[in-house]
């Protein structure tokens, strides 16, 4: 859906040397959306040409809000593209394609892991208030560079949400020093032991849904494996239309025969099963 959307709130998230920002957009996208799809912003340099940069930039839905008609997207400030969309002002209307794509899904009972690396956490705090409002109990694993980046990428919106939180950070100043998958590695240890089979616990099984760089999504996927628990993963390719017409975000999967299939990560995805995804080409 091709629609405009009013800019509510533009603000500078955390410390301004993350260049992180938060962008509240006021339109029909949030009636529809689902956790871990994502909307294509037009961004434009006016003072050049109406039609330059050319191609959207992709970002994913980091709050769903449809009683107020409401999305909001955090983002990092990381190119010409997001450059231009940070001098967006509050009143201003953007052009805007979404949703888009595939998200996750919910589990109907159990717990759900979410592991987040850097601002791959993004995506995952709508799942969270999803998952939450359905019931569910919520566990978080993030990992980040350092205490800094945590904290700006918004530590303090998920402990409001009053759920468990692992926390790592390489340099060990927040949380335990390392890498988030040891946390995970550790927690699944502790619940299986030697089996590391998905029994039921409390409530129900485990099913993880994981976002971020991609060996690390690989290592949760391969955790997961051992241990009989489903995962979900959130693929980022660069994309071209967003649409699917280009073939420029294909990635590799592994069909239930074995066989290698090409899907588009923009309307096949982002969100696919981690098992199916082949780690070890090129998207």
């Amino acid at each position: 859906m091709l629609t405009e959307g009013l800019v509510v709130v533009h603000e500078c998230f955390g410390e301004k040397e993350q260049r992180l920002r938060r962008l509240v957009i006021k339109g029909p996208i949030a009636k529809t959306a689902k956790p871990g799809q994502f909307v294509a912003v037009q961004v434009q340099d006016n003072s050049i040409s109406s039609f330059d940069p050319l191609l959207r930039r992709p970002i994913s839905l980091a709050q769903i809000s449809p009683d107020q008609d409401e999305i909001t997207l955090l983002y990092r400030i990381q190119g010409r593209g997001t450059e231009i969309l940070a001098s967006a002002r509050c009143g201003e209307t953007l052009s805007i394609m979404g949703p888009l794509g595939q998200g996750f899904s919910v589990p109907k009972e159990g717990e759900l892991w979410l592991v987040a690396g850097g601002i791959g956490i993004f995506p995952l705090y709508a799942l969270a208030q999803d998952a939450l409002a359905r019931g569910l109990t919520v566990r978080l694993f993030w990992g980040g560079e350092h205490q800094r980046f945590l904290e700006s990428a918004g530590f303090l919106q998920w402990k409001t949400l009053g759920i468990p939180l692992h926390l790592s950070t390489l340099d060990g100043s927040f949380g335990q020093k390392g890498l988030v998958t040891e946390q995970v590695e550790e927690r699944l240890s502790q619940l299986y032991g030697q089996s590391k089979q998905n029994q039921p616990i409390a409530g129900g099984t485990i099913s993880i849904a994981t976002c971020g760089p991609k060996k690390m999504m690989q290592a949760v996927t391969e955790l997961c494996r051992t241990s009989g628990v489903p995962v979900e993963v959130s693929l980022e390719e660069r994309m071209g239309c967003a649409v699917g017409a280009c073939l420029g975000c294909v990635c590799t999967l592994r069909d239930e025969a074995g066989t290698l299939i090409h899907k588009k990560v923009c309307q096949d995805g982002p969100v696919f099963r981690g098992e199916e995804v082949v780690w070890d080409v090129s998207c």
